[in-house]
């Protein structure tokens, strides 16, 4: 996995110039792979922006690989809503480069992300996002869904511009 990653990164730095968040309406779709404590899995969001720097989305994460746990569909599966606060214009580091703190509302949980994203194309990028929790619905750890979705949890992946 790791080596398709640094392939597409390679393959794609010589392509065209991108603008990586453009404000109100535009669309981005996030696809990759969930790490965390005990699992990793598969997380897909989507965002849409609402102003020049804010955004809100959806995002579902599902734990494939689970290391000596009996976990069912329920347990494995999570559904966010999110809010991000799209900053790449106001650091001003590239015109390809966002940077996007934000708040999440889930079956699980309320917490944070931090996340950025790089385009190398109008259309096509690579994103890395760190997820935690910041208050827990439960901290019964013999509830396996609460205690696979209530932790730091590292994704990567590709996003597209819609």
């Amino acid at each position: 996995m790791k080596k398709l990653f640094l392939l597409i990164a390679l393959v794609s730095v010589s392509l065209v110039h991108a603008q990586a968040y453009e404000g109100k309406g535009d669309q981005k779709f996030q696809i990759g792979a969930n790490i965390q404590d005990h699992a990793t899995g598969i997380n897909a969001s989507f965002d849409y922006g609402l102003g020049e720097n804010i955004s809100v989305g959806i995002s579902s994460a599902y734990a494939l690989g689970i290391d000596g746990l009996d976990a069912n569909f329920g347990d494995r599966f999570d559904l966010k809503a999110r809010f991000n606060a799209n900053l790449g214009n106001v650091l001003n580091i590239d015109d390809n480069f966002d940077l996007y703190p934000g708040l999440s509302l889930s079956l699980k949980n309320f917490g944070g992300h931090v996340g950025a994203r790089y385009f190398f194309t109008n259309g096509f990028g690579i994103f890395t996002e760190a997820t935690f929790p910041l208050a827990k619905y439960s901290d019964d750890k013999s509830d396996i869904g609460y205690y696979l979705h209530n932790q730091f949890a590292l994704n990567i992946g590709a996003v597209f511009n819609l």
